[in-house]
């Protein structure tokens, strides 16, 4: 062996690259950011066509790899591996404002906080919270049909904030929650703001000064609720313990509570106006829930806990509205060392992430994707040969939302109240366009009508 060629065995192989995926930087500075806000879809439509289902870009001043398709989705959700840390691919995002939620932990300690927390979503718990859904949403659904036309998605905000105060914090929700309100709004909006450091001014600095409101407030609320049994999410968390007695210290229920109510909150509002949307446009699929409703003697004003799994074709329309605008339309995540996926060898401590909203309107996944088509998720209808993670609006795997059954839950309460006894009517011929990022929600606002039934 000539002394160069043991030279090159001796050679150490190159350190994987960002730069060995497809793709490209875009932009100095702001690479895609401003091009990928602007139309998300339309942008991760010409990467994917240039470069395949495994790309690289840069935005929010990282570089990042996109992977898509049901097999992607798994791949990252699943993560059998241990290889994709949750916490740091959503803390570019949330980690100033939402810190040490759910969403934002990993691996052991993820786990062990989900144990906990999952006692506030147990059958006791959820029958709680359903009374109080109950109790509130006839009157706010009289005051909709009142008002007769009106833009639905701030109504349905503003619904679902009042719901979450009653329901997450156990107030009055026709108190004076003005200043809660905007604290919560406030920090959702800086979520997606381009500048990421609490300048005065900024959405940022509005956002983290409603950070701050909210800790001193579930701060002092938080003595007054440990040992005291009481029906809504925030006394659930302050008294939540695992089979070991493993509780919550009063800084982890606040991060979690705030986490939670913005979770809840904006993917519900987002989630039921595409519904709502769906239903005005498909007036025979009202006609079908409506039917079911009565067909199971839920013209009262309570929807017994019991009755809720029998909404089964509300539950299918609203699972087509969540795949073709699922309220978060992606997710990311950052390596924690080096992954191979589809012949691509993606660096240690890389952004990556997929798209739920490219994987529920591909037609190689979803046959006529524009076609709403609720059926789709019945037995006949593949929901059981589909691959299982062609539809993601909850996630997946370890951290699979925790709060998805009171989502479908609060969804069905409110189309058990409405649908009886209203029409919802669209004008004529009329179209929206929902906006993605960064929940999807229609840049008009849904102008409804609803007409009173006989």
């Amino acid at each position: 062996m000539s002394m160069n060629a043991a030279t090159e065995d001796k050679k150490p192989s190159r350190a994987p690259s960002v730069f060995d995926i497809p793709g490209e930087t875009g932009m100095p500075l702001f690479g895609h950011t401003f091009t990928m806000l602007k139309d998300p879809m339309s942008f991760g439509t010409n990467m994917r066509d240039k470069y395949g289902d495994v790309y690289r870009s840069y935005t929010f001043f990282r570089h990042n790899v996109s992977l898509h398709g049901p097999d992607a989705n798994e791949f990252i959700l699943m993560d059998r591996e241990k290889n994709f840390s949750s916490e740091f691919g959503w803390k570019p995002y949330l980690g100033r404002l939402f810190p040490r939620g759910l969403m934002l932990l990993d691996f052991d300690e993820h786990k062990s906080h989900r144990h906990i927390m999952a006692t506030a979503f147990k059958t006791g718990p959820m029958k709680g919270y359903l009374e109080r859904l109950n109790a509130e949403m006839p009157k706010r659904i009289a005051e909709w049909g009142a008002t007769g036309s009106f833009q639905f998605y701030a109504a349905i905000k503003k619904l679902s904030l009042d719901m979450a105060t009653t329901v997450f914090l156990g107030l009055d929700p026709d108190g004076d929650n003005s200043k809660i309100n905007k604290a919560l709004t406030d920090m959702v909006s800086a979520s997606m703001g381009i500048v990421r450091v609490p300048i005065p001014g900024t959405i940022m600095a509005r956002g983290v000064k409603g950070r701050k409101f909210m800790i001193n407030f579930l701060m002092q609320e938080i003595p007054k609720r440990r040992g005291v049994e009481q029906s809504d999410i925030f006394s659930q968390l302050c008294n939540a313990e695992d089979d070991d007695g493993n509780k919550f210290s009063d800084q982890e229920i606040v991060d979690h509570m705030i986490f939670l109510w913005m979770a809840a909150h904006d993917t519900v509002t987002s989630s039921v106006t595409t519904l709502v949307y769906e239903l005005g446009k498909n007036k025979q699929w009202q006609q079908k829930i409506r039917d079911e409703i009565r067909e199971l003697g839920l013209n009262s004003d309570a929807v017994p806990y019991e009755k809720i799994n029998d909404l089964v074709l509300t539950e299918y329309a609203f699972k087509e509205s969540l795949r073709k605008n699922p309220p978060v339309p992606a997710t990311p995540r950052m390596t924690v060392r080096d992954v191979e996926f589809k012949g691509h060898v993606i660096p240690k401590d890389t952004i990556i992430g997929f798209s739920a909203v490219a994987t529920h309107r591909d037609p190689d996944v979803w046959p006529e994707p524009e076609t709403f088509d609720p059926m789709r998720f019945s037995p006949e209808g593949g929901a059981k040969t589909r691959h299982r993670y062609a539809w993601v609006p909850f996630g997946g795997g370890a951290h699979m939302c925790v709060g998805l059954h009171f989502a479908y839950m609060q969804m069905k309460v409110i189309m058990a109240h409405l649908l009886p006894h209203y029409d919802i009517e669209l004008p004529e011929d009329y179209e929206t366009t929902f906006k993605i990022m960064p929940l999807i929600k229609p840049v008009d606002g849904l102008p409804v009508t609803l007409k009173a039934r006989a």
